[in-house]
């Protein structure tokens, strides 16, 4: 049972994210961290739904790059560049809506996970959705491996984004050579 204090930060992270994501109008709260406030101010030049989008995609992408408990800074550039190239984010902005999902992803999990993904799947197109996917592959092989957790957490959001699992099982074929288990029976 969560003591009243951690039921407590608990809420406050939802209530954040939900707010980043535009899930909520509530003000500001003074629990804010700074980095918060920041992205919050430079997506802000953005309209609404392209925020949301925005701070769903990176979401995802912080949820896959998490699965294996660490993210190294190959991820963490290739969320990057994936969020410029296909949000026209600045650098800065990038980087700062980076640094926010990374937070987040790590911070909430579970069930939060999911009501993320089914939110940017609800405010996607489906060749919006097929192009996080390819993102999500590109981001846990961006250290040369995708690790059994990286590729079960991508299999899952692809089901949770609406691909069955033959679809999300052909996506990753592109990317077969950078399964961890692949690459083990290659060694041995």
């Amino acid at each position: 049972m969560l003591c009243i204090a951690e039921r407590r930060r608990q809420e406050d992270r939802v209530s954040l994210l939900l707010r980043f994501l535009g899930l909520s109008s509530g003000d500001e709260s003074p629990g804010d961290s700074e980095a918060i406030r920041r992205i919050a101010g430079q997506l802000e030049g953005l309209g609404k739904d392209e925020a949301r989008y925005l701070a769903g995609f990176a979401y995802v992408l912080a949820r896959v790059a998490h699965a294996d408990m660490r993210m190294e800074e190959s991820e963490r550039a290739e969320m990057r560049g994936a969020l410029e190239a296909l949000g026209g984010l600045a650098p800065p902005e990038a980087a700062l809506a980076v640094e926010i999902a990374e937070r987040e992803a790590g911070h909430l999990g579970g069930s939060e996970n999911y009501l993320v993904t089914r939110e940017f799947r609800r405010i996607s197109s489906r060749e919006q959705r097929v192009a996080l996917m390819e993102c999500l592959y590109a981001v846990a092989a961006s250290d040369g491996s995708i690790s059994t957790a990286e590729s079960n957490e991508i299999v899952k959001i692809a089901e949770e984004l609406g691909f069955s699992r033959g679809e999300a099982i052909a996506l990753r074929g592109a990317w077969k050579e950078h399964l961890a288990e692949i690459q083990a029976l290659r060694r041995s």
